[in-house]
């Protein structure tokens, strides 16, 4: 790495040390003030802290879109503009008023303890920062050279570190940081990639990368479709919600941030068909880096590279809080609090066990990190199996009349059937039918909800 290149990475790590732990000292202990930012977070801070968080799968991205082409905005971008719109209209405002702090939190306040839990369990492995983790060791050591293991260790160390202090006003004041540094850093690659090789249009691509399903069968599109119902489950998007200062700034934040994620998706698209066009046969994993190597001189590699890092970077901190909430909060102190007495003393205690949750969440992903093999196949292999589960208690949760029987049936069999259709699938060498285990795993929490929830 050129020695320009190294230097906006130190800048960059200097800069996000600054910004973790400037004016990181809590109002004392109360658990709203270090978890939501005092309810108090601003229109322009909800949109770059969810659209910074949004993309910690950006290898991902530049694998599928390598092997697949346009194909990868009609599975992880149009669906989720569509339920991202429908979650700002239908609820990020009723989020706001509710006056919870996570996903289970409300499972808890409306369906009962064990509920709670549950969805705390089914929250803690959707929100694993594991395989963004991953991601940043691979590509820490792709660019620096650095070995795996201490790439992981320095990138974890550090998107958490400031967490432990400042909670989630540091992950807000970074992520405006790192938002900067990764449009900057794609618009860089896009730039020099046309300046280098012209325009897009003149680009030679296989036809299936021109082809929306990429060659995949219809079914699988789909099936990311019903996938992005994940939207409404999403707790970085309930959280940002829940600190929002008024539910207006809940329901503008998200359609904003949409219009950011589609320019983001069309920088990122662009130069994943450049990549395509022009690298030699190799792993798509590193398609946005071995591009940037290609066409980027020095100093503008090293701010690409710093984009990259930074991308992942702001999913890191976001998911490593959430995941310490949920294990350490909604899952460890929920197990342990009294139901009525000493309250308020349990209540400023939940801040410790956040704090202890994301000890343990951290090692557990560092864990993890080393055994996932694909980004991609994690996205879909759990929102397959866990979404089913959460999506329609989470939305009768809002209801006035909502039922408590037979709640706790309709979060596990869909995600038993689920799994149940996975297995079958390994042993019949594919799924019976040719379906895909989520659309079971969706009709069986479709059947309880009518048959024992509803009536």
């Amino acid at each position: 790495m050129h020695w320009l290149d190294l230097s906006v990475l130190i800048l960059y790590v200097g800069l996000l040390i600054g910004f973790g732990f400037y004016r990181t000292k809590q109002s004392g202990k109360d658990p709203e003030e270090f978890l939501l930012a005092g309810r108090k977070l601003s229109l322009p801070g909800f949109v770059v802290t969810l659209v910074a968080t949004w993309y910690g799968g950006i290898l991902g991205i530049g694998e599928n879109t390598y092997s697949y082409g346009i194909q990868t905005w009609f599975i992880f971008g149009l669906p989720y503009y569509i339920f991202a719109i429908l979650f700002a209209f239908l609820i990020a405002g009723r989020i706001n008023e509710t006056k919870f702090i996570s996903i289970p939190d409300q499972f808890h306040g409306r369906f009962g303890k064990t509920a709670g839990v549950v969805s705390a369990l089914y929250i803690l492995f959707l929100a694993s920062p594991a395989p963004y983790i991953l991601s940043i060791g691979i590509l820490l050591q792709f660019t620096t050279g650095l070995s795996f293991g201490l790439s992981l260790l320095m990138a974890t160390g550090l998107s958490l570190s400031y967490i432990w202090i400042g909670g989630f006003k540091a992950v807000v004041r970074t992520d405006g940081l790192q938002f900067g540094f990764m449009y900057v850093g794609f618009l860089l690659l896009l730039i020099f990639s046309m300046k280098s090789n012209g325009p897009i249009s003149e680009l030679v691509l296989p036809v299936s990368h021109l082809n929306i399903t990429g060659g995949a069968s219809i079914q699988y599109i789909v099936v990311w479709f019903f996938i992005a119902l994940w939207t409404f489950v999403d707790p970085g998007f309930y959280q940002r919600c829940a600190a929002a200062k008024s539910p207006q700034t809940a329901k503008k934040g998200i359609l904003i941030s949409i219009g950011f994620w589609f320019i983001f998706d069309m920088l990122t698209l662009s130069t994943g068909l450049y990549a395509k066009a022009l690298l030699t046969a190799g792993d798509p994993l590193f398609a946005y880096p071995r591009l940037g190597a290609m066409v980027l001189p020095p100093l503008a590699y090293g701010i690409f590279i710093t984009g990259l890092l930074a991308t992942i970077m702001s999913t890191i901190d976001s998911l490593g809080l959430i995941s310490a909430i949920t294990f350490g909060r909604d899952i460890l102190w929920r197990i342990q609090s009294p139901t009525s007495t000493d309250k308020l003393k349990w209540n400023n205690e939940s801040t410790i066990f956040v704090r202890k949750g994301l000890i343990i969440t951290a090692f557990i992903a560092l864990i993890l990190a080393f055994s996932i093999p694909s980004v991609v196949k994690l996205w879909y292999g759990l929102g397959s199996i866990l979404v089913p589960g959460l999506v329609l208690p989470f939305l009768i949760s809002f209801k006035n009349n909502r039922p408590k029987e037979n709640i706790l049936l309709m979060m596990v069999s869909p995600v038993l059937v689920s799994i149940f259709w996975i297995l079958l699938g390994k042993l019949l060498n594919g799924y019976p039918f040719g379906l895909e285990p989520f659309y079971p795993g969706i009709l069986t929490s479709v059947l309880v909800y009518v048959i024992k929830v509803k009536n």
